[in-house]
C-alpha cells in the first residue's frame, strides 16, 4: 500500500491541515507529525485525550531513555502546536520547558582536506553539489532544491528560494563553480538527464529533485575514501565556507547575509574556529617576562 492509499485518522487530517494553513515546510510537518506519532505510542491511545500528567511522565521517559537535549527540546513546539492548536487545549502544555542544550563548535574541513573530498569525488553530479555547498554556503536542503533557472551567471549569483525560515536570498556564484555546475550541466544533456528548467539535481525520476538523505548518504562514503574523519557531515562543508571567510578577512556582515542568518550571533560562532583569529592573539604565557615582576 503506497503512502497516498494509506487512511489517514481524521486527527492526524486535522494537524496536517493546520501545519499546511500555517505554510510549515514539508520537513517540519514530517518532524511535527512524528513527535506527535511517537507520544502517542508511549500513551498507547489516541493523543488528544491525554492529560498534563501524562504529558509531563512522557518527558521525563524522554529524560530517562538518554535523549539528547535537541532531540528532547524538537518534540516540544510539536507537542505545543498539537495541544494549542488542532486541540485548543493549550492548558495541558503551559508548563513544558526547554533543556539548555550544549553549544558546540562547528566542525570546519581544511582546504586540503576539501580538495580531497572533491578530487575523490567521481561523479560529476556530486561534485557540482558537493561544490556548491562548499563555494556557496548553501545547507543541503537548498542544494538539493535547486533549479536550473536559479543560476543567473550574468550577475554570478545562485537564489535561494524558501531558504530556511522560508525566505529568499542570494548566494554567490563564484567562476569557478560555474565552470563547475557548466560541467554537469553539459553532462546532463548528453544523457538526457535534466528536464530544462526543472532541478538541477534531479532524482531517479527527474520530476523530483535529489534526497538529501541520498546525497548526505554519498558524502559520508566519498568522505570516507578520502579519508575524512567521519564526524563530518555535508553541513560541514557550509561550516567550511564560513570560517575560510573569515580567515580571509571577509566582513562578518557580509558572511551573515550570504548565509542568510537572521541573527549576528549565529555567525559570530565561526570566529572562535577561525585560525586567523585564534593565531592573531598572543598568549600572556608567551608575555611572561621575570624583569617585569
Amino acid at each position: 500500500m503506497t503512502q497516498s492509499t494509506q487512511k489517514i485518522s481524521p486527527l492526524r487530517q486535522r494537524m496536517i491541515d493546520d501545519m499546511q494553513m500555517r505554510r510549515f515546510t514539508p520537513a517540519t510537518q514530517r518532524n511535527y507529525l512524528r513527535a506527535v506519532r511517537d507520544f502517542a505510542a508511549y500513551l498507547k491511545h489516541s493523543p488528544d485525550q491525554a492529560l498534563a500528567e501524562e504529558i509531563r511522565q512522557y518527558m521525563l521517559h524522554l529524560t530517562h531513555t538518554g535523549v539528547s537535549a535537541a532531540s528532547y527540546n524538537a518534540c516540544i513546539p510539536a507537542l505545543k502546536f498539537f495541544f494549542q492548536t488542532t486541540m485548543d487545549r493549550p492548558e495541558v502544555i503551559m508548563k513544558l520547558r526547554t533543556l539548555p542544550a550544549p553549544q558546540r563548535l562547528p566542525r570546519v574541513l581544511s582546504r586540503e582536506e576539501v580538495w580531497r573530498l572533491l578530487e575523490a569525488t567521481t561523479s560529476l553530479k556530486y561534485k557540482a553539489a558537493f561544490s556548491i555547498a562548499y563555494g556557496a554556503g548553501l545547507r543541503i536542503s537548498e542544494v538539493v532544491n535547486l533549479q536550473v533557472r536559479d543560476i543567473d551567471s550574468q550577475r554570478m549569483l545562485l537564489r535561494v528560494e524558501q531558504g530556511k525560515g522560508r525566505k529568499d536570498r542570494y548566494a554567490q556564484l563564484s567562476p569557478t563553480l560555474l565552470e563547475t555546475l557548466r560541467d554537469w550541466w553539459r553532462e546532463c544533456k548528453r544523457q538526457r538527464k535534466v528536464l530544462d528548467n526543472g532541478w538541477l539535481f534531479p532524482g531517479k525520476n527527474p520530476i523530483n529533485p535529489l534526497s538529501a538523505r541520498q546525497l548526505s548518504r554519498v558524502f559520508k562514503t566519498v568522505a570516507a575514501e578520502a579519508d575524512l574523519a567521519p564526524q563530518f557531515s555535508m553541513h560541514s562543508l557550509r561550516h567550511s565556507y564560513a570560517t575560510h571567510l573569515l580567515e580571509g578577512k571577509v566582513d562578518i556582515r557580509i558572511i551573515q547575509t550570504l548565509l542568510g542568518h537572521s541573527k549576528i550571533e549565529t555567525t559570530t560562532r565561526y570566529t572562535q574556529v577561525a585560525n586567523c583569529i585564534l593565531q592573531e592573539v598572543t598568549s600572556p604565557l608567551d608575555t611572561l617576562n621575570p624583569t617585569t615582576g
